[in-house]
């Protein structure tokens, strides 16, 4: 045992590595758990007692001055490496990297919920996979509604036999599933929107996508009527599009507003005087809009006698048709750095 720690012990002291990597190799031979030295203090306890104090002693001295050593080497590069850098021509030219920019649909979902946190919205978030109650049914979709047609869905194959309609679960077709989620876990006054991504099994055109972003408004209190959701939509349109906007509201119908109306605003192209834009009626349609259902405040607790709400809701990439003036909807989900670019100004 002791000749072989002398010879070891050569070894160590004759090693002259030329780089770091041998370096890396030397402390893996003698010092990591599988090397000599320590397989040397494995074999140790097999050495009769009366030669463990002497060969306790070399082995630990040996163990140190392998350390010491593999330190040394390693500081004498790394002082190397750093000196080779510092002679480097610092006159050369730097080499640039090209700063990136936020997706044009991140900048206008930004934008949106700035306008309306301004005005004392917070803002929520839920799962994209629902069921079938905060997708459909609590916002007064009941089974065999001929209003669930109009949302051609996603369902999520969960593994297991489904008994009925309502234990099935899908990818949802529209943030408003976040509104039931706050108003079951929220007492009034509400004034929150959802942003998100939803899904609807749609042919991808220029016009349409199986994927797309939404945000979403709701605002539930005492004494709420279409005179306040007439007044926030003016507000935030006037500060998405302009100063000169003009606002134009059509009877509609969803099954979770009533009544519902369909947000026209003054083509901001043209203004109002028509053009291939707003198809030279002089306004382009941005949003849906409505008073909340009583149905729908009391499926979720809330006294529709004492309170009432206004919801809205307008898809992200039409409102960055309108004010970017795109003509096809694949444009953003395409990674077209082209396109892109065009909007690092606007960040």
């Amino acid at each position: 045992m002791k000749e072989r720690i002398d010879q070891i012990r050569r070894e160590i002291e004759n090693y002259q590595p030329e780089n770091k990597e041998q370096v890396e190799e030397f402390r893996i031979k003698y010092l990591s758990k599988k090397g000599i030295i320590p397989q040397l203090f494995t074999e140790f306890k097999n050495v009769p007692k009366e030669e463990r104090k002497e060969l306790g002693k070399l082995m630990n001295e040996l163990k140190n001055d392998a350390q010491q050593k593999f330190n040394d080497l390693k500081a004498s590069f790394e002082a190397a490496e750093k000196k080779d850098q510092q002679k480097q021509d610092l006159t050369l030219p730097a080499y640039f990297q090209e700063v990136g920019a936020r997706h044009p649909i991140n900048i206008l979902r930004n934008e949106i919920t700035e306008i309306f946190k301004s005005i004392g919205f917070q803002v929520n978030e839920g799962p994209e996979i629902e069921d079938d109650w905060h997708n459909f049914t609590a916002l007064n979709f009941p089974p065999e509604h001929p209003a669930r047609d109009m949302q051609d869905t996603f369902f999520v194959d969960s593994g297991s036999k489904v008994a009925k309609e309502s234990d099935q679960i899908a990818l949802r077709t529209h943030t408003s599933s976040v509104q039931i989620r706050v108003m079951e876990n929220q007492k009034p006054p509400i004034r929150s929107i959802f942003p998100g991504r939803v899904y609807r099994n749609e042919a991808i055109s220029a016009r349409a996508h199986c994927m797309f972003h939404q945000v979403e408004g709701l605002y539930v209190d005492k004494g709420v009527s279409f005179a306040d959701l007439k007044q926030t939509m003016l507000y935030f349109s006037k500060e998405m599009f302009g100063k000169d906007t003009r606002l134009r509201f059509r009877p509609s119908y969803f099954p979770f507003t009533e009544p519902s109306a369909e947000l026209d605003i003054s083509c901001f192209i043209c203004g109002g005087k028509g053009c291939n834009i707003c198809k030279y009626t002089g306004f382009v349609e941005i949003l849906g809009c409505g008073m909340v259902d009583p149905n729908v405040l009391e499926n979720c607790g809330i006294d529709s006698k004492k309170y009432a709400g206004f919801a809205f809701g307008m898809g992200i990439e039409r409102i960055g048709l309108l004010k970017y003036q795109i003509n096809d909807l694949r444009l953003f989900f395409e990674n077209d750095m082209r396109f892109l670019k065009q909007f690092e100004s606007a960040v």
